[in-house]
């Protein structure tokens, strides 16, 4: 059994999949592994330290010949990927939807792709989730992000020359990013508030010692969707929520939207308008605008200023901390692939709760039912 670990080619995207941690890991499973040079550099992993962990490092011809599973943090190119076994498993973060050719491309290619962001959120998958894990650090860095574009401190400051009052902060979407956007926030000192379409949060929020803020009187909306995810709002929430963000957000420095739907475009949640009334100098922290924005003017890549208000819209977020994301995410591989290791035929098997979640490919085909849908 041999696992590949390639070096991402997408631009700006530092993480790794594997770390010398967890090549030693699937060495005491008893696979071999090889990991293409250069691969961790940007996540200040040198290729010394992958060959004292056991693995082989060598160019990405050498990396995926005889290769049985490729682990990546985004999908490779199928045209890169010449010389691994027919069949090979391909574990990856693929965003499907975002590139389906890719897929179309890794059935052609005979690969079976499996998409880690398709992994079910049930109990004994979370491990394994690398949504979680990374969206984690994402709502870390959201808040200094916005702390370094604020120009202003955020907590109170009681000196002998006055008194600084203490930032305000509105985290808009409240799963896992959310969460530690609003601790993160309260750790450095904000007034921090949050709310979310599921109802189920609020006692989430108050358990960090936010305000929550949430739409009432608007029965039977409840805004949980399968796996914990948000759902599709109806009409006259839409128009609720928006009249109290509109209220709330005029009072705000720091605003965090993180709201995004699986296979959706982004939901928009602040328009112009709102933006409009926020005072100069405020910022607003957009991580869901990869997949559209949930802010009216964000633009993928750029930090823009609209109506005096900075719009911060990087991208790839996780991947500005690459070192423990990649340390996140490989374990995230680590714990799947273990978790089904069949000791007897020296590799993994899935189970058919997770196989048929994950899989895209199979057999030449596209075979996953929402890609199919």
């Amino acid at each position: 059994m041999k696992i590949a670990v390639v070096k991402e080619q997408a631009a700006g995207e530092r993480r790794v999949a594997a770390t010398p941690e967890t090549v030693k890991k699937f060495k005491a499973l008893g696979a071999d592994v090889a990991v293409e040079a250069g691969a961790g550099l940007t996540a200040s992993i040198a290729d010394a330290d992958y060959a004292a962990a056991g693995a082989t490092v060598g160019d990405r011809a050498a990396t995926v010949a005889g290769a049985d599973i490729i682990l990546g943090v985004q999908g490779p190119a199928a045209d890169s990927l010449a010389g691994a076994k027919p069949g090979a498993w391909i574990a990856a973060g693929l965003n499907p939807f975002g590139e389906r050719a890719r897929v179309d491309a890794y059935a052609a290619a005979g690969f079976e792709a499996l998409a880690m962001e398709f992994m079910p959120r049930i109990t004994r998958a979370q491990s394994m989730d690398i949504l979680s894990s990374q969206s984690n650090l994402s709502g870390y860095k959201a808040v200094l992000d916005a702390a370094a574009e604020y120009g202003k401190a955020f907590p109170m400051m009681m000196t002998a020359a006055g008194t600084v009052s203490a930032a305000k902060a509105f985290i808009m979407g409240v799963g896992v990013a959310g969460l530690q956007a609003i601790a993160t926030a309260r750790r450095l000192g904000a007034q921090v508030s949050a709310t979310d379409v599921r109802a189920a949060t609020k006692e989430q929020i108050e358990s960090l010692g936010a305000k929550a803020i949430f739409v009432e009187k608007v029965a039977g909306i409840e805004g949980e969707g399968t796996g914990g995810y948000a759902t599709e709002m109806s009409d006259e929430y839409k128009a609720a929520q928006a009249e109290l963000v509109s209220a709330h957000i005029a009072k705000q420095d720091i605003v965090i939207t993180t709201a995004l739907i699986p296979g959706r475009p982004a939901p928009r949640l602040i328009t112009d308008a709102q933006i409009a009334t926020m005072k100069p100098g405020s910022v607003i922290v957009d991580l869901a605008v990869e997949q559209g924005g949930n802010v009216e003017g964000a633009v993928a890549g750029e930090v823009v200023e609209r109506h005096g208000v900075k719009i911060v819209g990087h991208r790839n977020v996780p991947s500005r901390l690459a070192t423990d994301a990649s340390a996140l995410f490989s374990r995230n591989l680590y714990n799947f692939l273990s978790a089904f290791w069949d000791k007897d035929k020296n590799a993994p098997v899935l189970d058919e709760e997770i196989g048929n979640a994950i899989r895209l490919t199979q057999g030449g085909k596209v075979v996953n039912e929402r890609l199919l849908a």
